[in-house]
């Protein structure tokens, strides 16, 4: 999906309930949405946990937050040819858009009860940010420039190519 989530291919939110799976695939290869284990029977607050392997499945070796986006503006906008990426909206909400070129579909986070996760070769965007919105991107792999597909174009001619 280019840049602006508002073109390319229809995509539609997918709600998880509470009682169901607590790994959901989605319609885009390999992106599946995590519900996450949430402890809140505890008077000292609430408490959302995951387990490498179990609840990931990947060790991170990177993470970064992204907060105080300005109203419209759009994060993302790029595949990458190597590393996953676990995404969870630790207050606010977001929605991610993600596409493998032949499939694209849009979830909305907003609850740190739920995770996205999303494999190598998935074009996603990030975009209708709450004001209050922090979002917490898990990565398996430190930062590379060269693993980054910044063009929609190229990402599709990758795709089509096998050549990831």
């Amino acid at each position: 999906m280019p840049a602006s989530p508002s073109h390319g291919p229809a995509v539609r939110i997918r709600p998880l309930a509470d009682d169901g799976p607590r790994v959901t695939p989605l319609g885009v290869r390999g992106v599946t949405l995590h519900r996450l284990k949430v402890v809140d029977d505890d008077p000292r607050g609430r408490l959302t946990v995951g387990e490498v392997g179990h609840d990931l499945p990947f060790t991170p070796l990177r993470y970064f937050v992204v907060f105080d986006v300005p109203g419209r503006e759009i994060r993302g906008a790029h595949a990458h040819r190597v590393c996953e990426q676990f995404l969870v909206c630790l207050r606010g909400s977001v929605e991610v858009s993600v596409d493998d070129g032949r499939t694209a579909e849009k979830v909305q986070l907003d609850s740190p009860g739920l995770g996205l996760y999303v494999p190598p070769m998935i074009w996603a965007v990030q975009f209708q940010y709450s004001p209050d919105a922090q979002l917490l991107v898990l990565a398996s792999h430190p930062y590379d420039p060269a693993d980054y597909i910044r063009a929609y174009d190229e990402f599709l001619a990758e795709v089509r190519d096998g050549s990831c």
